[in-house]
C-alpha cells in the first residue's frame, strides 16, 4: 500500500494484461507484477487503486486484479522489516476490511524472501 500521490522511485512497467503502463514504486511490486502477468488465471492486472472512503487516510491497493472465473484478487506489497509496525498493521488490516466489505474474498499479503546471514 502507498499513500495515494506518492512521490518516489517510480518503475514504470508495460504488460499485456494491463490497460495502463504500471508505475511501481518498489522491487517487491515490480516482481509480483511480472508473477501476476505469467499467471494463467490472471487475465487483467491493475496497480494502485485508490481505496476510496478509508478511514485511515487517502491510500491506494497494490495489485487488483481479474481472474478467468470474474474474481477479484487483490495484493499487498510489504517489506518484510515492516510487517511489524503498527502503522503497517493498521494499514493493511484497513484494506483488507475495505476489500471485504466489496466482496472480494481473495486478498493476500506479498513480503520479500527472506534473507539469511
Amino acid at each position: 500500500m502507498v499513500k495515494k500521490n506518492y512521490k518516489g522511485r517510480c518503475i514504470k512497467l508495460s504488460l499485456t494484461k494491463s490497460k495502463d503502463v504500471l508505475k511501481l514504486y518498489s522491487k517487491i511490486q515490480e516482481r509480483c507484477a511480472v508473477l501476476l502477468q505469467e499467471d494463467e488465471e490472471v487475465t487483467e492486472i491493475r496497480c494502485n487503486v485508490p481505496l476510496d472512503g478509508l478511514s485511515v487516510g487517502d491510500y491506494t491497493s497494490d495489485f487488483v486484479c481479474v481472474k478467468k472465473n470474474k474474481d477479484i484478487l487483490v495484493r499487498e506489497c510489504v517489506r518484510r522489516c515492516h510487517l511489524t509496525k503498527p502503522m503497517t498493521v493498521k494499514l493493511l488490516d484497513a484494506s483488507r476490511n475495505y476489500w471485504l466489505r466489496h466482496g472480494v474474498m481473495d486478498w493476500g499479503i506479498v513480503i520479500d524472501e527472506e534473507r539469511t546471514v
